[in-house]
Parts: C-alpha cells; sequence; structure tokens
C-alpha cells in the first residue's frame, strides 16, 4: 500500500512571525505539486497533519486538490521533533493509502526507519513542498517515486 510523506511548504521565518504560516511562493509550489499528484492519479482515503500552522496549510491545500474520503486531521506524533516509531505505528495500522505531513527532522527520522530500520541513518532528503511515495508490500517498506516542485510544470 502507498502512503504519502509531505514536507510543509515554504513558511515565513519565526521572527516576522511565530504562526508560520506558508509564504506566497510556499503556497504556490504546494499548490502545483498537489495538483500534478492529482494529475498522476493519486488517491488518498485521508491527510493527516501535525497541527502545526505551516503543516495544516500544506494538508489543506493537498486535501482541497485529492478530496480525501476521510478527510484531514492533526494527530500527535507528527511534531518536529517526534519519535517516528508512532508516525510508523500509524502507517502500519492504516487500510488505505493516507498523507502524512510533518517536518524536519520527523519525516527524514520516519522514512529511514520504514526503509532501513534506523532513524538516525538518512536515507531521502526531503524538500519543502515535496512528496514522497513510500510502498509497503510484504511488511517492507521502499521509495516509489518523489515529486518536487522544481518537477512539477502546469
Amino acid at each position: 500500500m502507498d502512503c504519502y510523506l509531505v514536507q510543509h511548504g515554504e513558511a515565513t521565518p519565526e521572527r516576522e512571525d511565530p504562526a508560520r504560516p506558508l509564504t506566497d511562493r510556499g503556497r504556490r509550489e504546494v499548490e502545483r505539486v498537489a495538483e500534478a499528484a492529482k494529475r498522476s492519479g493519486v488517491e488518498i482515503a485521508e491527510v493527516v497533519h501535525s497541527g502545526k500552522l505551516r503543516a495544516q496549510q500544506t494538508a489543506e491545500l493537498f486535501a482541497a486538490a485529492l478530496s480525501p474520503v476521510d478527510g484531514l486531521r492533526a494527530v500527535a506524533g507528527l511534531a518536529p521533533m517526534d519519535d517516528p516509531a508512532a508516525a510508523r505505528a500509524l502507517l502500519d495500522r492504516a487500510a488505505a493509502p493516507a498523507m502524512l505531513v510533518g517536518h524536519l527532522p520527523h519525516l527524514s527520522r520516519l522514512t529511514s526507519l520504514l526503509l532501513v530500520g534506523d532513524p538516525a541513518r538518512e536515507v531521502v532528503s526531503f524538500r519543502m513542498g515535496a512528496v514522497v511515495c513510500v510502498t509497503n508490500e510484504q511488511g517492507r517498506w521502499w521509495v516509489k517515486w518523489i515529486l518536487t516542485p522544481e518537477l512539477v510544470t502546469l
């Protein structure tokens, strides 16, 4: 089953706005990637996010494009410094394709945990607004594809 890991879009620096909303550029890039994912046939049951504004806004843009049947919600365990084991458990329990929208270093650590069993060993370099599709076949996770804003033309 496919799962989609998304680093939030470019956000306003904390010194300018402590809530860290998406910048105009971040919003545009996420919209482009979300539309490309839709055109590529990505179907998800749910979008979950960390609850931080930049992740919530990114998740909302993906949900608007992909129309997940179970909607979108904030969940614990996706914050930047959270233990990736909680997110892995969420993926292991998923009955349908899901999208997780979060932050670094958490997403990098989660991906490493899934792929090589060691969250400290970075194996995928994330980019803001990008999607990393990982799939689980017979209990083994691997990277299926990566879509970055630079790869998308509308």
